[in-house]
């Protein structure tokens, strides 16, 4: 009935988090080991021109997808948390006290977003490597876009994982959607002279424009120095899919947890 659940709930994400080492230290070591074996081991491969005529560091092009990757995989992974709570005990010790259900989702997402934007902000110290280094506004606006797509797949987590009987059944689902969603949202190639399939796959994927603001914000205040899609529809598809993502969990989390044993 009240909001109250909200913060506490956050708070207990946060607690397991800190206290898990190995966690920790995944949280860290993982996306940079991946965005530098990606980024020097495809630098040669990819001719990525720019309007004046120079070609873009591969790692400079990968950044803002590297972003993306960070906030769908920590956002949604920290909610399989919500699969261990269920046999546990605690998840039905929750619903059986009066608070709301979409507390209980806010709460759980918002932990999620809160740590998928502090590794995050983590990988931001190595935004020099590229070659290029942001305004103060751009990295600001760079963190409230990454906030954004990771509460969209935060909620997404929650529906999932709500419905999910096992932990292997949750990485198996998450899995299967994750890594297909991250290549072809113009993360890892530009869209432009992919085959056509390709292009209309990545303009469907919401990724992309999450991807998009990235990079655009990136250069924020100047144009970036690669075509991308408007800005403005970019932001706007991506408050859209968390918005809808966060009304679809608070709707699963209403429903008995016995219709998805």
């Amino acid at each position: 009935m009240k909001m109250h659940a909200v913060p506490a709930l956050w708070r207990r994400e946060m607690v397991k988090f800190v206290r898990d080492a190995n966690r920790v230290a995944g949280a860290v070591l993982q996306p940079l080991a991946v965005w530098l074996l990606l980024g020097f081991g495809f630098r040669d491969s990819f001719s990525l021109p720019t309007p004046a005529g120079m070609d873009m560091p591969y790692l400079e092009f990968l950044f803002p997808g590297m972003m993306a990757l960070v906030a769908l995989f920590t956002s949604i992974f920290s909610t399989i948390s919500i699969v261990e709570e269920r046999h546990s005990g605690f998840l039905q010790a929750a619903l059986a006290t009066p608070v709301r259900r979409s507390s209980l989702v806010l709460g759980s997402a918002l932990g999620s977003t809160t740590l998928a934007v502090g590794q995050g902000l983590l990988f931001f110290a190595l935004i020099p490597l590229t070659g290029h280094v942001p305004s103060l506004p751009g990295l600001a606006l760079m963190a409230g876009i990454l906030a954004l797509v990771a509460l969209g797949f935060a909620a997404l987590g929650v529906v999932v994982a709500w419905r999910s009987r096992t932990t292997r059944g949750f990485h198996a689902v998450m899995n299967l959607c994750l890594i297909p969603l991250w290549v072809l949202s113009g993360a890892f190639f530009p869209a432009e002279g992919a085959p056509g399939v390709l292009q209309w796959a990545i303009r469907l994927n919401p990724v992309s424009y999450g991807v998009d603001a990235l990079r655009t914000a990136m250069y924020w205040p100047q144009n970036p120095p690669i075509d991308a899609s408007s800005f403005a529809l970019s932001l706007a598809v991506t408050g859209l899919f968390a918005a809808v993502m966060l009304i679809l969990a608070t709707r699963t989390a209403r429903k008995p947890v016995r219709e998805f044993r």
